[in-house]
């Protein structure tokens, strides 16, 4: 029976054994719903789970698309939300229907520090909000090898059926609940942190031309979409510039610059922390009884 909603599954293994053992009925489960119109299952893995996956599948291999996950996972948590959404509008069937097998880079990125892997916990809390509206089916590949047992711990919490599974709303409150390190001594108040002041501050902090472009938009798009600011600071040398903006508006939505923009010409609230999230390595959000804090991080 074709799944109607977004099926969200992990799979937890030790050994390239255990690895095929989870992969493969998985994806035959995607090879049979194609019968159904169903388009060609996905892995989505590591280069040398890849070549287990095709020496296991054989003939059928060729109706699996491989995706190096290298190639997928190329930035933040909030650029995977757009590679997915963009995969699904691009090649999935009616209602999103596809079976996605998804490993991300845990041994780069994902996992160089736990402030990133916090971030990758939240996508994959908040992927059973996104993706909700879908009749996408995930398995999540987690390799104990690279992964480590306290962020399959974490991410236990973050999928369906595992006997653990917490509200993604939950989540993201206790990651949220981290206070955020106080701004330098030597930060710099902006009077207001258009595009052209924080391109101008930007350069002279070390950050070269594209980049400082692509920062004086992000924290330009942020601020029209808290509305009118109570201040504003920028620290930090180049590439890791950081500006933080305050606002007497609360940001209560844990989706908030998660949710992909619509194809519509007008913009909708809190697309310009989209364009922030895809832009720069972190977005934190905060919120208290003042307002909200918003701090962007280039790189």
């Amino acid at each position: 029976m074709p799944n109607d909603t977004f099926d969200h599954r992990m799979a937890v293994f030790g050994t390239d054994d255990a690895f095929v053992a989870a992969a493969l009925p998985f994806l035959t489960e995607g090879l049979i719903a194609t019968a159904t119109g169903e388009p060609a299952p996905v892995a989505i893995a590591a280069p040398d789970k890849l070549d287990l996956l095709r020496d296991t599948l054989a003939a059928d291999a060729e109706n699996v698309t491989l995706i190096p996950h290298t190639d997928w996972y190329t930035g933040s948590a909030a650029n995977a939300v757009a590679q997915a959404a963009g995969y699904l509008t691009a090649h999935a069937g009616p209602g999103g229907r596809i079976h996605l097998l998804m490993e991300p880079v845990w041994n780069g990125r994902a996992g160089r520090s736990p402030r990133e892997t916090a971030e990758w916990i939240r996508y994959e809390a908040l992927a059973n909000l996104l993706f909700a509206p879908f009749a996408t089916t995930v398995l999540c590949a987690y390799d104990t090898r690279t992964a480590g047992h306290a962020v399959i711990a974490a991410a236990r919490r973050a999928h369906p059926g595992t006997g653990v599974h917490e509200p993604p709303a939950r989540i993201a409150a206790e990651l949220d609940a981290v206070p955020l390190p106080s701004p330098p001594a030597d930060a710099e108040p902006l009077e207001r942190p258009d595009a052209d002041v924080v391109r101008q501050r930007a350069r002279a902090r070390g950050l070269a031309v594209a980049d400082a472009e692509l920062f004086a938009t992000a924290v330009a798009e942020a601020a029209a979409s808290l509305g009118p600011l109570t201040g504003a600071l920028l620290w930090g040398e180049g590439p890791a510039c950081v500006c933080e903006l305050r606002s007497t508006r609360h940001v209560t939505d844990p989706l908030a610059g998660f949710v992909p923009p619509p194809t519509a010409a007008e913009p909708e609230p809190g697309q310009g922390l989209w364009y922030a999230r895809q832009v720069c390595a972190y977005v934190d959000v905060r919120d208290d009884v003042r307002g909200a804090t918003v701090r962007l991080q280039y790189a």
